[in-house]
Order: C-alpha cells, then sequence, then structure tokens
C-alpha cells in the first residue's frame, strides 16, 4: 500500500505562486507514475500532468503547460506541483495520485491511491 499526504495549498492573490508538495509513504517501490489533478466546485476532475517515479519524465496539460512544472524528489519520495502566476480559475481542490504502471494516463480510474487533497484559493 502507498500512502499520499498532500500540502502548500493556501490564499494566495492573482499572479502569485504555490508549490505543493505530494509525500509518499508505504511501498513506494509500487509507483509507476504520479500525477496531479484538481477539482473546483461543481466541476469535473481534470487531469493537470503527471511524472514517470522511475526517471524525470513529466507531462504537462496544455491548459497549464507553462505556468506548471512538476518534479520529484526521489530520495524523499515527494512529488511537487509548482504553480506560477495563477489565476482565480485555478482555485481548486488540487489531489496527487498514484498508479503502479508506468506510462501516461489522463484518466482518475487509472490510479488506485490518491491523497486528501489541498486547497488552493486564488483571488482576484
Amino acid at each position: 500500500q502507498v500512502q499520499l499526504v498532500e500540502s502548500g495549498g493556501g490564499l494566495v492573490q492573482a499572479g502569485g505562486s504555490l508549490r505543493l508538495s505530494c509525500a509518499a509513504s508505504g511501498r513506494t517501490g509500487n509507483i509507476g507514475a504520479l500525477a496531479w489533478f484538481r477539482q473546483a466546485s461543481g466541476k469535473e476532475r481534470e487531469f493537470l500532468g503527471l511524472v514517470l517515479w522511475g526517471d524525470s519524465l513529466t507531462r504537462l496539460e496544455d491548459s497549464v503547460r507553462g505556468r506548471f512544472t512538476i518534479s520529484k524528489n526521489i530520495r524523499e519520495n515527494t512529488a511537487y506541483l509548482q504553480m506560477n502566476n495563477l489565476n482565480p480559475g485555478d482555485s481548486a481542490t488540487y489531489y496527487c495520485a498514484v498508479r503502479r504502471l508506468r506510462g501516461f494516463s489522463r484518466s482518475a480510474t487509472d490510479y488506485a491511491t490518491w491523497g486528501q487533497g489541498t486547497q488552493v484559493t486564488v483571488s482576484s
């Protein structure tokens, strides 16, 4: 079993930055890929990007590429979502999730383990 804990959310003004963390524990050797999602109130969960756990390959959705970056520290079993130039449309609960298989997937149902989420609110 893998456990995930997100942190780093909060209230920020438009144009500001936040860095979210996702700390993994337990059977981290079973992680193939870690993804970031977000869900705004009344909207569907949105895939933002992922990092392959065994190397540094990352992929971001067009909607956030150029403002968001994903990285990880394998020794600390922690992944990060750096978010810059935030706008009110980025307000949501942000989740990290992992799957055992390597490779790319946007589908939330392909990720077996989820963190509890961290709230990001961007004021105008």
